[in-house]
């Protein structure tokens, strides 16, 4: 007869030295995006108060107490919701910066809901979500194949077709203001932003990263030239004075300074960068005409 010996049981004090150390690394995660989105405020606050319009620099009046407290508890309500409240959150970030942000004494007013971008996140989850299904099942379909068969690559080639509407979703719920009496909307076709954004990644792609800031670039001009600005009177759009050379090799130069000097350098990059984006870029009203919101 054959004999079976007892399982060992675990040490419960080896369980809650474990638990102990998943808390711990789970807390130092946290601390660090904590510092990091802290970090980032300073860096907007340059940004914004570095930036001029019509002669004029805007003005950012947030306090970095009031935005760490909405951020520990932004954080808090995300961790226990599972990440349901996380739409929400980054609405209530969206609505920190701009209702803080002014020019000439008028503030700005952020009109996306979470609702919607929670409703844009999900539809992008459940997306990725099926297509790992559908890779799951065909590498177990296909296990005596190499890992680079056709009908996997295809797969993760959804994945990143997946992406792209995720960008443009989220990029056009991000474009949602008032200021002064003008709604301010980005108003583009779905299908040609759609294989606008497509080519600026695979350009990008090919590349290894070296195209990308001229990707972000031709991105910004497209969408800045699909955004209008309308009131009861007027109706406004704009437009980037893009320079692809000098640009691409501004923005280069930027980022090599930034890594020769281990990253001190990027705030002052990141502001650069932003101010010669924000100079260069211009409004104009439907017939062409220059003009400057009043």
């Amino acid at each position: 007869m054959q004999s079976f010996k007892a399982q060992p049981t675990a040490d419960p004090h080896e369980t809650m030295q474990h638990m102990s150390e998943i808390g711990g690394l789970f807390g130092i995660m946290l601390l660090l995006m904590i510092v990091r989105y802290a970090i980032s405020f300073f860096i907007a606050k340059m940004s914004i108060e570095n930036t001029e319009f019509k002669l004029k620099n805007f003005e950012f009046g947030g306090r970095f107490g009031e935005f760490i407290g909405m951020l520990i508890l932004g954080f808090f309500l995300s961790i226990i919701t599972l990440g349901i409240y996380s739409p929400w959150f980054i609405k209530k970030v969206y609505d920190f910066f701009s209702e803080n942000s002014t020019h000439d004494s008028n503030s700005f007013k952020f009109n996306g809901k979470g609702l919607d971008l929670f409703g844009i996140i999900t539809l992008f989850i459940v997306a990725i979500v099926i297509l790992i299904i559908i890779l799951t099942v065909i590498t177990i379909g296909s296990f005596n194949h190499t890992s680079s068969s056709p009908k996997q690559i295809g797969v993760f080639l959804l994945i990143f077709v997946a992406i792209i509407p995720y960008l443009y979703y989220v990029t056009k719920w991000s474009v949602n203001f008032t200021f002064k009496g003008y709604t301010i909307k980005l108003e583009t076709q779905l299908w040609a932003s759609l294989g606008k954004i497509a080519l600026e990644l695979l350009l990008s792609v090919i590349t290894l990263g070296i195209y990308l800031p001229l990707a972000y670039l031709k991105l910004y001009q497209y969408f800045m030239e699909n955004t209008f600005a309308e009131s009861d009177e007027k109706s406004k759009t704009f437009g980037y004075d893009m320079e692809a050379g000098s640009d691409f090799l501004f923005i280069w130069g930027q980022l090599l300074l930034s890594i020769i000097t281990l990253g001190f350098y990027f705030p002052w990059a990141y502001c650069k960068v932003a101010d010669r984006i924000m100079s260069k870029t211009y409004s104009e009203d439907i017939e062409m005409d220059e003009f400057a919101i009043e």
